[in-house]
């Protein structure tokens, strides 16, 4: 008898379920559906917000950033290019150097190291096979250290 009740609860919780996953609001039966073809996809836009002041003032750059209508994760080659909802990553370069990195997470860019002074840095969301989508440049001014003189060295 026990193990008949409890066949019957669980049928029970899976109808419930099953019935408020079928359940749609008015806003949510007017939304498109969540996969895409791709060439139906809004293109991606990139949001590069300031850099938070407080590590600023310490020397150290942490960009947030948004992106839409595109995923930034650690996804790379042609079979990607297929994946809807869109994926990508981010290329990072500073001061126009040779040399970009990869960034392939959803948290903060943060740099450090940079000398006191003005400083260019070009932030580009890339598709999976490093195809430049869309990109933003932000300057971002690292302020001098205090004692920054009696401790200098270089690595």
């Amino acid at each position: 008898m026990r193990s008949l009740f409890k066949h019957v609860a669980v049928a029970a919780a899976g109808a419930i379920f099953c019935l408020t996953a079928v359940a749609q609001t008015a806003t949510e039966a007017g939304r498109p559906a969540a996969v895409l073809p791709l060439a139906a996809e809004a293109p991606p836009k990139l949001v590069v917000y300031p850099p938070l002041a407080d590590p600023l003032a310490r020397g150290v750059v942490i960009l947030q950033y948004r992106t839409e209508n595109v995923r930034v994760i650690p996804v790379f080659g042609m079979g990607a290019l297929e994946v809807s909802p869109r994926v990508g990553h981010l290329h990072v370069t500073v001061d126009d150097r040779p040399g970009t990195w990869a960034h392939t997470s959803g948290d903060p860019i943060i740099v450090v190291g940079l000398e006191p002074g003005v400083h260019k840095m070009l932030i580009e969301v890339a598709d999976p096979v490093h195809k430049i989508l869309t990109s933003e440049t932000i300057t971002v001014t690292v302020p001098t250290q205090p004692g920054a003189a009696a401790i200098s060295h270089k690595h």
